[in-house]
């Protein structure tokens, strides 16, 4: 799974092999002349160790080599560093972009079916911690594997007898790493699936804290928020502790090293056996073990982050892995216009395959008609708008619009078609006059107080402090509930489309704007087809046809004296709503 998740990392940084090649040079002559330090350091102390001889022009010399390599050594550090970083948040940022981009490709189906929280927590932390492997990975990997090579090339220069000491004990510094790491990483894994329910749990509760304080649910709340904090905890706490484990195991290895080096080095540089060794010799040699070993501590210090972006990867591919939407046929039409004439045929649909919902479902709506669909909640009325939107495809059947069969159609082209008024209303953070104008780019601002106007939200918008100008929070936040439903409408008055859907369009405006607005609706819907969904009868009865729906069917349909006529559901309906009148 790891290498499959870091050969996809590795695509994704393809683009960027530039900065990938420049920092691998950089960091080779960094390490170089960071490497060539203790043998001048060596030589230095073989200057100064004579009894009255000491080599004072040698060691200047000396001295001045050592400090232009320190000097070359940061410059080359520097643009390794930034070539890194530039490397890491360029690829993270299109990483970023294709699994947002994945998501509004995605079917409805998978996101209603998804913790909005969790895909949020995906989009955001968990790029920024693939960022960080990324940066620590290369970091510490390439750095580290080059240093190692460098090093041992420079010890077998000083002592070969030596070097194969050292390098015959560090490996077991990578044999503790590895079996620490393999403890980790279930756990980092874990982490990062508990850490995606607890943000969408989070959003949950305060995108909705209204419905928790109204039904006192705060303790009960705050219970389920605990258990999946303290879940969160041991989690995270077992895996920094196995992870916490590989550095001082490894540094404890590398010890024994250090030790070793220094006592043979000794032991040649007094007796001369096995090998011949200078005190200038020794000193090289300690600080070539501690540069060996000191990439192995660091590779073994990074393990939880690098854990962490494995794990964090893993979530984001699955994201990306999964299937998008139907593409549009090859053949699709961009719909520019339209009369509006609507024919439904032989219609099949269902969630899931074992509950069915819409069976053999049969209409043909003319240009101009106003068809209204009513019925009790799960009878089918908003599945029915879904599938005229191809928010979800029908399992049979078809629905064609002027005659051409909607999956013939471009989807954007199609919803251009319509436009919408949701009973469940949605603004972004941003001024009144860029929400009114969301679905038309460059709208001027005549037609936007045009349809804030026709909308009936002219006069409680200029009563705003700064008019149109003024900023609403998030969702509309800082209005009423009537109020965004208004400035809902204004936005789809302005768009003007030639087909309008309406579900349940003014169920939180009072009543006498409600009058005004259906007045408005009257004369926005002349000459549009027009679908209303409505629980509220008093909205719907100057339609033209009106569809009463019960478990996916339409068991009667008519004008609205028809059906009280006829004395059957619809009319008990109507009784029910008007029963005092």
């Amino acid at each position: 799974m790891k290498i499959s998740v870091l050969k996809r990392i590795i695509i994704y940084c393809k683009p960027y092999n530039r900065f990938f090649v420049l920092a691998m040079i950089s960091a080779m002559i960094q390490i170089s002349l960071t490497l060539y330090g203790p043998i001048l350091i060596g030589q230095a102390v073989d200057a100064m160790i004579a009894y009255h001889n000491v080599d004072y022009i040698s060691i200047i010399k000396t001295l001045c080599f050592l400090s232009a390599t320190i000097v070359g050594a940061m410059i080359f550090q520097w643009i390794m560093t930034y070539c890194i970083h530039k490397l890491t948040y360029c690829t993270t940022q299109d990483v970023r972009v294709a699994v947002y981009r994945k998501i509004n490709h995605m079917p409805l189906k998978y996101l209603d079916s998804h913790a909005h929280g969790d895909l949020i927590s995906r989009i955001v932390n968990d790029t920024d911690q693939v960022a960080d492997g990324i940066l620590q990975g290369f970091t510490q990997f390439f750095t580290g594997i080059v240093t190692i090579v460098g090093t041992i090339m420079f010890m077998l220069s000083v002592s070969p007898f030596i070097t194969l000491l050292v390098v015959f004990i560090t490996p077991l510094s990578l044999f503790v790493a590895a079996f620490l790491a393999k403890l980790s990483h279930k756990m980092f894994v874990k982490q990062q699936l508990i850490q995606g329910q607890l943000s969408g749990y989070i959003e949950e509760l305060i995108g909705n804290q209204k419905v928790v304080k109204v039904f006192c649910y705060e303790k009960r709340a705050f219970q389920k928020f605990e258990i999946l904090n303290e879940e969160l905890r041991i989690c995270g706490q077992k895996a920094q502790f196995y992870s916490a484990l590989a550095n001082p195991s490894t540094r404890f290895v590398n010890g024994i090293v250090y030790a070793a080096v220094a006592v043979i080095g000794s032991v040649c540089a007094i007796t001369g056996s096995p090998v011949s060794l200078t005190i200038g010799g020794i000193t090289s040699f300690l600080t070539y073990a501690n540069q060996y070993t000191k990439p192995f501590n660091e590779v073994t210090g990074v393990i939880t982050q690098i854990q962490t972006a494995f794990a964090s990867a893993q979530r984001l591919f699955h994201v990306l892995d999964q299937q998008a939407e139907p593409l549009d046929a090859p053949d699709a039409i961009t719909m520019t216009g339209c009369k509006g004439q609507v024919s439904i045929e032989h219609l099949y649909f269902s969630y899931r395959p074992e509950m069915r919902l819409i069976e053999d479902f049969n209409l043909q709506v003319n240009p101009g008609d106003r068809i209204a669909i009513v019925g009790p909640t799960g009878s089918g009325k908003s599945t029915l708008i879904n599938l005229l939107m191809r928010f979800y495809d029908a399992s049979e059947g078809r629905i064609s619009i002027d005659g051409i069969p909607i999956t013939q159609i471009t989807r954007n082209s199609l919803r251009n078609q319509f436009g919408m008024v949701l009973q469940d209303t949605w603004l972004h953070h941003g001024t009144i006059r860029d929400n009114i104008a969301y679905g038309k780019s460059g709208a001027k601002d005549e037609e936007i107080v045009t349809a804030a106007k026709s909308a009936f939200a002219h006069d409680f918008i200029m009563q705003q402090p700064n008019g149109y100008d003024t900023v609403i929070s998030e969702n509309g936040g800082n209005l009423s509930q009537g109020q965004k439903q208004l400035l809902c409408i204004a936005r789809v008055m302005l768009v003007c489309p030639p087909m309008l859907i309406l579900d349940e369009a003014t169920s939180s405006i009072d009543t006498r704007t409600e009058l005004k607005v259906q007045a408005a609706f009257q004369n926005l819907m002349k000459g549009r087809t027009s679908f209303i969904v409505a629980h509220r009868l008093s909205t719907i009865q100057n339609a033209t046809t009106i569809l009463v729906m019960e478990n996916g069917k339409v068991i009667e349909q008519g004008n609205h004296e028809v059906l009280l006529a006829r004395n059957g559901f619809y009319a008990k309906l109507y009784q029910s709503q008007f029963a005092n009148m």
